[in-house]
């Protein structure tokens, strides 16, 4: 299981011109599922999301969670990044956790973090979606369950 997160300032995901998630200050979250994850890793994940330190404190460093500042998280499944890159130039995607268990997890995953964070909303799982972003910082970071 990976997440890509990003501090974000805003962010927003539409799905055919509607818009289906949106957060002010706090994280989107990229969430990539491969074939051997499971809910405990997503349990562990979505433990990391919320604790890890990527906002400022009262002294200017980066030693505040998404918790601490109140900001929001928005999750949005993403396959690609479970994408095998080592060699050719086409992404390979045998690692990959099948669609019907993948969006099962991810549900798991987005109903852990709303029981967990008041302030989560989400894209659609396997939707065409757009996601407008305001990177702050820019801060990203790639996490391993």
């Amino acid at each position: 299981m990976k997440s890509l997160l990003q501090r974000v300032s805003r962010a927003t995901v539409t799905v055919n011109a509607e818009t289906v998630g949106e957060i002010e200050h706090g994280l989107l979250v990229f969430l990539g599922l491969d074939r051997d994850d499971d809910r405990a890793g997503a349990d562990r994940m979505v433990d990391k999301l919320l604790a890890y330190r990527v906002f400022a404190d009262s002294e200017g460093r980066m030693n505040a969670s998404v918790v601490d500042v109140h900001g929001g998280v928005l999750l949005v499944s993403q396959f690609t990044l479970s994408a095998d890159t080592r060699k050719g130039l086409r992404p390979g995607f045998s690692s990959a956790m099948p669609p019907r268990e993948a969006e099962q997890l991810y549900d798991y995953t987005l109903a852990q973090l709303r029981r967990h964070h008041p302030l989560v909303a989400s894209g659609v799982f396997g939707a065409d979606m757009q996601v407008s972003l305001v990177n702050d910082g820019p801060v990203t970071f790639l996490l391993n369950a």
